[in-house]
């Protein structure tokens, strides 16, 4: 039982920036170091970060993920 929080931050164009979603998930209460990012297309899952978030999330973890627009 780990009861971890961890966040997911993502966006698609190089326009964006990950700023406010950081901020969004700190401010959740995520630690910096749980708080996992990709800049990729939503087109498709080959996301590097998003594979390493699934590989450390155990039972009983969170997992945050911010929609801003």
């Amino acid at each position: 039982m780990a009861d971890r929080v961890y966040g997911y931050a993502r966006v698609s164009t190089r326009e964006q920036n990950l700023d406010r979603q950081m901020d969004a998930l700190s401010a959740f209460g995520v630690e910096e170091e749980r708080v996992f990012a990709d800049k990729a297309s939503g087109r498709d899952f080959a996301r590097p970060a998003y594979r390493r978030l699934l590989d450390a999330l155990e039972p009983g973890d969170v997992l945050v993920k911010m929609l801003l627009t």
